[in-house]
């Protein structure tokens, strides 16, 4: 099958054109940086040409949730109306677990995206993610001040992102009867707590202090534990403590 996969070089999306390609398929990576632009439209025709699937993995460019939203809005009409030119026959779009819950963050803006795809002409899909492992290390750039990492004191079930794609491509190339799955790692844990971890084994002598910000609806949720997957999801991949020790692109310090 010939899949196109959208954020297709991407912390997620390099990940399932890997997967798809060694499980036989043929994946066609869209991005800037192979030509396509899902904003603009640039190069989508041709990339979807013989296309039977797409699978939606962008990201935003901005955490802010106007600027998400007008992203995944321009992304997902453009692509509803090339693939429907091209023939396409599935969508399978990545979300955030818990999206139905969210008013003010990043979430709330994939919430719009989904509708967005849900009132399109080609069937869709939804895998619902819990945070990625892989993204823990980011928050801690960003929200690093000199010798402090202030990180969330949300609650989330984090997952690597090789095992989203893994369920990504079953949902894509199976006879799956859902519309919507959630996948998720194996333990609920802080976001603090996984900086923690990650700057002990990186021998970052910062110190990581949990953030709370009760003025923020979606925060509270976070950490109330209120959006977390639920009792039908996906449970796959290692626990964070497992991926700091076995995953080849984390190199300890000094290593």
């Amino acid at each position: 099958m010939r899949i196109a996969v959208a954020g297709g070089t991407g912390r997620l999306g390099r990940h399932v054109v890997d997967v798809l390609n060694k499980m036989g398929h043929e994946a066609v990576p869209m991005s800037r940086a192979t030509g396509v632009d899902v904003v603009t439209g640039e190069g989508l025709a041709p990339a979807l040409t013989g296309v039977e699937c797409i699978i939606d993995a962008a990201t935003g460019p901005s955490p802010d949730k106007q600027q998400a939203a007008a992203f995944f809005t321009a992304a997902v009409s453009n692509m509803l109306r090339a693939g429907e030119q091209a023939g396409v026959r599935l969508a399978v779009v990545v979300s955030i677990v818990g999206v139905d819950k969210l008013t003010t963050s990043y979430g709330a803006a994939k919430r719009d995206q989904e509708q967005a795809w849900l009132a399109g002409p080609i069937p869709v899909r939804i895998l619902r993610s819990d945070l990625f492992h892989e993204f823990v290390e980011p928050m801690m750039q960003w929200s690093r001040q000199d010798d402090v990492i202030y990180l969330p004191a949300a609650r989330r079930q984090p997952v690597a992102a090789r095992a989203v794609a893994e369920t990504l491509a079953d949902l894509a190339t199976t006879d799956e009867t859902r519309s919507m799955v959630e996948v998720a790692g194996p333990r609920v844990e802080t976001v603090a707590d996984l900086g923690a971890m990650l700057a002990a084994r990186n021998g970052d002598p910062a110190k990581v202090e949990p953030l709370s910000d009760p003025g923020d609806p979606d925060s509270v949720l976070y950490e109330s534990g209120q959006v977390l997957p639920g009792p039908d999801a996906v449970i796959a991949g290692p626990t964070f403590a497992e991926w700091l020790e076995t995953d080849a692109s984390r190199p300890a310090a000094g290593g």
